[in-house]
């Protein structure tokens, strides 16, 4: 009796467990929970998911490992060279799953559906490059996957902007549709525009804080993106590294396109290159301009820096 007495006292006085979770706020991780709970209904009762099974042994399932970003950084070709592995198999499209309400709501079932198949000895990839400025998608997906390696792919913050730029003049051209030109969007009663939104797409120390809250920066791989195009083999075999992937793409996978300006793919003695989208001439920016840009970046560049660990060679 006195030795059940002494176990019930221990039980009382003994603190309790509580799994590791990232410092937020109560309401918000209250909310996160209540959507958490709804996915997971609408995929079971009991919590699991369907993986469509093919006959010939593939399934779709959920990504191991997301390309987060950012927009008109090298997403795509980060992709494309990375799907030269055969351990790779890559979503085709970007899915927009974390980032886009109506798409988020349809559940993580909805989510694995958009997969490719892929063998049990395959990593599963997704790209979407909004995920990294969007700031609802780090918690979201830390509730789905803890463990989540993550690919960050980032370019000259000025480049960007002007890339983020052309992008959209180009998507208006092709719709007959006329566009501003960049000066428009990059000055303000005489200032550079801060607010426009390509700038602020390219203040990567912003956003990688809110990535910092749930991931370890061991969990996220940053490509950089101005050595992918002028020498993309040892940017891949980092990648392959982080991955735990053995190394089966090499040098001879790579071949330089002197008609389009940058590196193309070499697949099973098959060639292939980037869409004609890819690597557009930019628009002339006045020189005083660039630099006003390039300046503006200097200290957020800098904190960037200072927040990984490592620098890049940015102006």
């Amino acid at each position: 009796m006195a030795a059940f007495l002494l176990g019930a006292v221990l039980l009382i006085v003994q603190p309790q467990i509580v799994p590791s979770r990232p410092a937020i706020n109560s309401n918000a991780e209250t909310s996160s929970q209540s959507v958490q709970r709804e996915l997971l209904k609408k995929t079971s009762q009991k919590n699991d998911f369907k993986e469509n099974i093919h006959s010939n042994g593939s399934c779709q399932q959920l990504p191991q490992t997301i390309i987060i970003g950012v927009r008109k950084g090298g997403t795509r070709a980060l992709l494309e060279m990375m799907s030269l592995h055969p351990d790779i198999a890559a979503a085709e499209s970007e899915v927009h799953f974390f980032d886009w309400e109506d798409h988020y709501r349809n559940g993580l079932q909805w989510y694995i559906n958009q997969m490719p198949f892929s063998y049990p000895h395959q990593i599963t990839v997704e790209k979407t490059p909004a995920y990294f400025t969007s700031p609802k998608v780090p918690e979201r997906v830390y509730n789905m996957n803890q463990s989540m390696r993550l690919l960050l792919i980032l370019r000259d913050p000025s480049e960007r902007v002007l890339s983020d730029y052309t992008q959209v003049f180009y998507n208006h051209m092709q719709k007959h549709k006329p566009y501003p030109s960049i000066e428009q969007f990059l000055i303000k009663n005489g200032e550079l525009n801060v607010d426009y939104k390509a700038i602020n797409r390219s203040l990567y120390y912003i956003h990688m804080q809110n990535w910092l809250k749930y991931f370890p920066l061991d969990r996220i791989h940053i490509v950089d993106g101005d050595k992918l195009i002028k020498d993309p083999f040892p940017e891949i075999e980092k990648v392959e590294r982080f991955l735990k992937l053995s190394p089966q793409i090499n040098a001879s996978n790579f071949y330089f396109n002197k008609t389009k300006g940058f590196y193309c793919l070499r697949d099973s003695g098959r060639e292939r290159c980037l869409h004609e989208s890819k690597g557009r001439a930019h628009p002339q920016v006045d020189t005083r301009l660039l630099e006003k840009l390039q300046e503006y970046f200097h200290e957020p560049n800098k904190k960037f820096f200072e927040l990984v660990g490592r620098t890049f060679d940015w102006h």
